[in-house]
């Protein structure tokens, strides 16, 4: 299986970051949950994460108690699109906390059939670099390891390159999600793979949504010693992706075809451009991301893929100006919305 899951991730996927349904009362609201996740494979994304940080973190809370019913309907749902379809959607679970409850959370993903988890180290702040590393290979004993480089501004750690290096060295690592949102630190996570000896085992995917293009376009060729290692961002999981994702396959293909006929157009810019610029009123840029959930679940609204914008913490919602900013870039934009393909399909995948 893990073998499998390397060829897969190295293929480069459009891997979703799945967000939490509820109803106008704040109920699970499991008719469009189950909506999403076949929107998202009807779409052709290779994999789907779920329990991450665009499902809300807040979902293992026991007042809510979500994180089981929120895993197990998302396998369950996959299971049927695969079945019908003759796919395999690669799944991916957000593992977090410290090592006890992360176990415990990578042994319920992998029973509920799930190929890796995507391993937040927030919970690690203050902790030493030797900790986290040994957090890191305990949970990898259980479930393949999907690195999470989350941004400081909400709630990330800062990692060096020697982290990296170390971290890309623990076997059980197969991939790393790449999300500071600074070119600095994103470099210190290539030069670390580039420098561990495990670069051709590990799978970069891209999850700084300011800059979704340009990561894709890329090749970096990292100086090691008395060699050049040439590294490319495969795929990308991220919350952006959580909607417009036919859009976002098409994107995924067509930076493969740029890449491979060795010449990347003018055109490619000017799209990494509009991306970034829809991504900040999605992620509300402005107001230090903090209606980044909401955002997106305002996109998929819009779709009629979600019937609330609703989070778990009612007084998390959109910023003043975010809803006025998401429908400027819906106008301006309109090659980037998938809104016509939604409206396709919409209706079969909220069937019960």
């Amino acid at each position: 299986m893990k073998d499998w899951l390397k060829e897969r991730l190295q293929e480069g996927l459009v891997i979703p970051a799945h967000p939490l349904a509820l109803t106008r009362e704040g109920a699970f609201d499991e008719r469009h949950q189950r909506a999403l996740t076949r929107y998202y494979h009807a779409a052709g994304a290779g994999g789907v994460a779920v329990g991450v940080h665009t499902t809300q973190f807040a979902i293992r809370d026991p007042h809510y108690n979500l994180l089981e019913p929120v895993l197990s309907l998302a396998a369950d749902t996959l299971d049927a699109c695969d079945a019908a379809t003759g796919r395999k959607t690669v799944r991916i679970a957000g593992l977090v906390g410290k090592t006890a409850p992360a176990v415990r959370e990578a042994t319920l993903a992998r029973d509920l059939g799930y190929h890796a988890g995507l391993l937040s180290l927030s919970a690690f702040n203050n902790a030493s670099q030797a900790e986290m590393l040994s957090h890191v290979a305990e949970v990898a004993d259980v479930i393949p390891v999907f690195g999470f480089y989350l941004q400081p501004a909400v709630g990330g750690v800062a990692l060096s390159e020697s982290f990296w290096r170390a971290f890309a060295g623990i076997e059980g690592v197969v991939a790393i999600k790449i999300a500071p949102f600074d070119r600095y630190k994103t470099l210190d996570v290539l030069r670390g793979v580039a420098a561990s000896g495990r670069a051709s085992d590990i799978a970069l995917y891209t999850g700084n949504d300011d800059t979704i293009i340009s990561d894709l376009l890329t090749t970096y060729r990292i100086p090691v010693q008395d060699q050049v290692i040439d590294l490319e961002i495969k795929g990308g999981l991220l919350g952006h992706w959580a909607c417009w994702t036919a859009t976002a396959v098409k994107h995924l293909e067509q930076c493969k075809a740029w890449k491979k006929a060795g010449e990347v157009p003018a055109e490619a810019l000017t799209l990494a451009a509009e991306v970034t610029d829809a991504n900040a009123a999605f992620f509300d840029a402005a107001n230090k991301f903090k209606g980044c959930i909401a955002g997106i679940h305002y996109v998929l609204q819009r779709q009629g893929l979600m019937q609330s914008i609703r989070c778990l913490d009612p007084d998390e919602s959109l910023s003043p100006g975010q809803k006025e900013a998401i429908d400027r870039v819906f106008e301006v934009y309109p090659h980037l919305n998938d809104d016509r393909f939604v409206a396709e399909g919409l209706e079969e995948w909220k069937e019960d």
